[in-house]
C-alpha cells in the first residue's frame, strides 16, 4: 500500500539537536569521544534529594492509578508557595497553576486551544521550534520576530505589520533567553504587555531559564500582570530534571480554564510519583545555588578560551548557553565545523540551525551557541583545544 504522509509533516524541517546528536554519532563511530556544546542536556546528576523522593513516591503511589490531569493538589500549592517566595507573585492553585509533562509539550500544544486556521503567533528568532510547530499542527501561521545584536536581541514590535498584528493570537517571548542569552528588564516585559492589550493578544511567556541566572535574579512578567498572560516553567534546567518531564504553566484563570479542556485529550498527566519528586525540588534552594556557580565556572573558562583567540566577549547574564559571535570569514557552520575538527572535536550548534530565514536574513547566522553541560573537566579541556585554534 502506498503510506501518505500528511502535509504539515512534510513542510516542518528536520528538528536542530536531532542533526546535531546525528553529528555526535557519526564521530563516535569514528573512535572518537566529542565533547558536547550541542544540545542543552545538564549531565551532572539529578540532586539526591530529588531522586530520595522519587523513590519514596514510588512506594507512596503503588496503588495510585492514573494522575490528576491538572497535578495534584500538594504539586500545585507547592508551585504557588515558590512562586510567591521566588517571585512574590499569589497565584490561586486551584485556576491558575496546572501541571505539565515538562515545558514542550505544553507549548507544542497551547495553540490548540486559542489559534484557528489562519490566525497568526508571533515568535522569536532564533528560538524554541516547539512555538512554531505546535502552530503549524494548528493550523496557524507564525511571523518571526527576528533577534538581532543592534537590537540587544529583543523583538522589534514596531516593525510588525499591522494586518499581522490584528490577525495575532499569541505572542511567544522567553527571557532569559535561549540560545542569545538576553536578560529580561521590566521596561521590556511592559513593552510586550502594551502590544498584547492593544492588539488583543495572549502572551505566552517561557521562563524556563529564570533560575538560570549568575547574580541578578531576573523577574516574571506575572509580577507586572495576570490578565491576558500565562507562563510555562520547567524544572529540566533548574534542578537537572530534564528526564522526569515536569513542569507546569500560571496565569490568567481564563487561560488555564480553556487549557484544561485542550489537555485531557492529549495525555494523561504527569505521573504522581514524578510530583513528589518536583515538590522535593522546588522546597530546596540549596541544590540550585550549587547548580549555579558550576555553571558560572563553566561559562567563565569558555569565555576567556575564545577570548584568547580574539573573538568577540560573550558574558550572558542567564541561562547555560553561551552565543559566541563567529570569526570574521566564517559562517556559523563554518566554525562549528572548525570545532568539530578530529583535533578539537568541540560539538557547538550554529546559530543558522536555530533560526528561520525570515524578512531577507537569518538572525542567528554569524553564532555558535555552546550549552555549558559538559564537566569542568570536560569544559578545560576543550578550552585548552579552543586556545590551540588556528583561525
Amino acid at each position: 500500500m502506498d503510506i501518505a504522509v500528511a502535509e504539515r509533516v512534510n513542510k516542518i524541517g528536520s528538528y536542530a539537536f536531532a542533526d546535531v546528536d546525528n553529528i555526535v554519532d557519526q564521530l563516535k563511530k569514528e573512535g572518537i569521544e566529542p565533547i558536547d556544546f550541542g544540545v542543552g542536556d545538564p549531565t551532572l546528576p539529578t540532586p539526591e534529594i530529588i531522586r530520595d523522593a522519587c523513590i519514596k513516591g514510588l512506594e507512596k503511589r503503588k496503588s495510585s492509578g492514573y494522575p490528576s490531569y491538572i497535578g495534584n493538589e500538594e504539586y500545585r500549592k507547592t508551585v504557588a508557595w515558590w512562586s510567591k517566595q521566588r517571585f512574590g507573585i499569589d497565584l490561586d492553585p486551584d485556576t491558575e497553576i496546572m501541571s505539565t509533562i515538562g515545558s514542550k509539550e505544553a507549548i507544542f500544544n497551547f495553540p490548540e486551544t486559542f489559534i484557528n486556521p489562519g490566525d497568526y503567533t508571533l515568535a522569536l528568532n532564533p528560538g524554541y521550534p516547539a512555538w512554531s510547530r505546535g502552530t503549524h499542527f494548528a493550523e496557524g501561521k507564525t511571523y518571526y520576530l527576528n533577534l538581532l545584536p543592534e537590537n540587544k536581541f529583543l523583538p522589534d514590535f514596531g516593525s510588525i505589520p499591522k494586518k499581522v498584528l490584528k490577525k495575532a493570537k499569541l505572542l511567544w517571548i522567553n527571557y532569559p533567553n535561549n540560545p542569545t542569552t538576553a536578560f529580561p528588564t521590566k521596561e521590556f516585559y511592559q513593552e510586550v504587555l502594551e502590544v498584547g492589550d492593544r492588539y488583543n493578544i495572549i502572551v505566552a511567556s517561557d521562563e524556563s531559564y529564570t533560575e538560570n541566572y549568575y547574580d541578578e535574579p531576573p523577574q516574571s512578567i506575572l509580577g507586572l500582570k495576570r490578565d491576558g498572560v500565562v507562563v510555562f516553567q520547567s524544572l529540566s534546567k533548574r534542578s537537572n530534571m530534564t528526564c522526569y518531564r515536569v513542569g507546569w504553566i500560571a496565569g490568567d484563570s481564563r487561560i488555564i480554564s480553556a487549557y484544561k479542556k485542550v489537555k485531557p485529550n492529549i495525555d494523561s498527566g504527569t505521573a504522581t510519583f514524578i510530583q513528589d519528586a518536583a515538590i522535593a525540588a522546588l522546597k530546596d534552594e540549596k541544590h540550585v545555588k550549587v547548580l549555579r556557580e558550576d555553571y558560572r565556572k563553566k561559562r567563565d573558562i569558555i569565555i576567556n578560551s575564545f577570548s584568547k583567540i580574539g573573538l568577540e566577549r560573550c558574558e550572558p547574564k542567564g541561562t547555560i548557553y553561551l552565543w559566541q559571535k563567529v570569526p570574521d570569514g566564517y559562517t556559523s557552520l563554518d566554525f562549528s565545523k572548525k570545532l568539530l575538527a578530529k583535533e578539537v572535536a568541540v560539538v557547538t550548534t550554529p546559530g543558522s540551525w536555530l533560526s528561520q530565514e525570515a524578512h531577507g536574513v537569518n538572525p542567528g547566522e554569524g553564532f555558535v551557541r555552546l550549552a555549558l553541560v559538559p564537566s569542568i573537566e570536560k569544559v578545560k579541556e576543550a578550552a585548552r583545544k579552543i586556545e590551540n585554534l588556528k583561525l
